[in-house]
């Protein structure tokens, strides 16, 4: 039988909000390691789309409890994401990281955080928040400002459009800087919405996707900057990215977790992992989307259970 086999819907609270999600347990009787996985942008689920059944398996298989849950709006949960924080998605996580080492048959010292993408910015500021983090994962998760990864994407995106020119991408990007600084002003949606398209560029039509609510939501985490999350670490970090990600910028982010590793100010405990498999993608897949890369299974699960393995020493 599989590990996945043993999985039960859950429910757990927080401030209020009833988050639904998923324990899947391995098979034996003994206390085991944990591990909260958190989605990444937009509506979210449990499974992170397709993305997480995976890895949940061959966690599962290894001997390491998966709680992934619902974000607020979605599925089995209430509230609205929309109307959330990155404090109130990561007070979230610290809630599903509490309810995991509340379960018997989980070693709760043994249980940490993976964030996937914007859960990267989340599961880091859950982490900094308390103490008692073993661990933290961050995958695809970015170095930088949500603006600034914003921006690169789109760049990316627009540059592999055909027939577009340079000048016409250096105009979007004006488009969205102008927007970028709307945000900073607190702007409201009709100005945001005027901007985005006065004069028209390449990023109007990307700009016209945005709601209202949406805009508020985007403005409100815009300037959110990972790094001073990753200077409070008292607990290891592995950083795990694919080089051909389109949407973070890898380089950058690496070299921001860097930088911040070295910080005399960092505590010693907080050590650094980095992990970049050439080839894949934002979700760290190969063949177009449809595998996880080659290692990348082997090398988490090997690094999460030597963190595991040093709290039970």
């Amino acid at each position: 039988m599989s590990g996945e086999a043993l999985s039960e819907n859950v429910t757990f609270t927080n401030a209020g909000v009833v988050l639904a999600g998923s324990l899947s347990l391995p098979e034996g009787g003994a206390p085991v390691p944990g591990v909260v996985m958190v989605g990444g942008s937009g509506p979210s689920d449990r499974d992170n789309d397709t993305h997480f059944p995976p890895i949940r398996r061959h966690l599962v298989d290894a001997g390491i409890a998966v709680l992934s849950y619902d974000k607020r709006g979605v599925g089995g949960s209430s509230g609205d994401w929309l109307d959330a924080t990155i404090d109130d998605l990561a007070s979230d996580a610290a809630a599903a990281l509490d309810f995991l080492r509340a379960r018997p048959e989980v070693r709760g010292e043994a249980a940490g955080l993976f964030g996937h993408s914007e859960g990267g910015w989340v599961v880091l500021r859950a982490t900094a928040l308390r103490d008692d983090v073993p661990w933290v994962v961050t995958n695809g998760g970015p170095g930088t400002t949500p603006a600034v990864q914003d921006r690169y994407d789109l760049a990316n995106a627009l540059r592999r459009t055909e027939g577009i020119t340079d000048d016409e991408v250096d105009a979007a990007l004006a488009g969205y800087d102008r927007v970028v600084e709307a945000g900073r002003r607190d702007a409201d949606f009709a100005e945001a919405a005027r901007i985005a398209q006065s004069p028209p560029t390449a990023f109007s039509e990307h700009a016209a996707e945005v709601d209202e609510r949406l805009w508020r939501f985007l403005k409100r985490k815009q300037d959110h900057d990972p790094i001073p999350d990753a200077l409070l670490l008292r607990c290891p970090h592995l950083v795990i990215f694919g080089a051909a990600d389109h949407v973070v910028p890898v380089a950058d982010s690496v070299h921001l977790f860097t930088t911040a590793a070295c910080d005399p100010r960092r505590d010693p405990r907080a050590t650094l992992t980095v992990e970049v498999f050439p080839g894949a993608d934002h979700r760290v897949q190969t063949d177009g989307g449809t595998r996880l890369a080659p290692g990348y299974l082997g090398a988490l699960t090997r690094w999460i259970t030597a963190r595991t393995d040093e709290q039970a020493a």
